[in-house]
């Protein structure tokens, strides 16, 4: 499984990228959804908006405790900002900041649970 997180808010976003973000059910800021590898047209969303979102492979251990603790029955888990902050900058690409595609997305996934 792939999660994908949003990061920044609405503010200075194009209308295009906001209307991404709707249908990739990522309305509000620290909303994450899970999306399988192989559905190529919501990737392909992915990676249109990735100057917003932090997305990365997930284990199913991990998975699992995200439905666990936070699961809204929608597809959508809210999450907490992350404990002890974001570590590098959320305006920056990765691997100087945190946005797009990021490898450690477990670690920050954990810190927000």
């Amino acid at each position: 499984m792939i999660a994908v997180i949003r990061i920044a808010g609405k503010c200075k976003n194009k209308e295009t990228t906001n209307e991404t973000l709707k249908r990739l059910k990522l309305g509000k800021k620290y909303s994450c959804v899970l999306i399988e590898k192989d559905d190529s047209v919501r990737l392909g969303m992915v990676k249109a908006v990735r100057h917003d979102v932090v997305y990365g492979e997930i284990s199913d251990e991990l998975v699992k405790d995200l439905k666990e603790k936070r699961d809204t029955g929608k597809g959508v888990f809210f999450l907490h900002p992350a404990r002890g902050g974001l570590k590098k900058s959320s305006k920056l690409t990765y691997p100087k900041g945190i946005l797009g595609h990021n490898p450690e997305i477990s670690k920050l996934l954990e810190r927000m649970l």
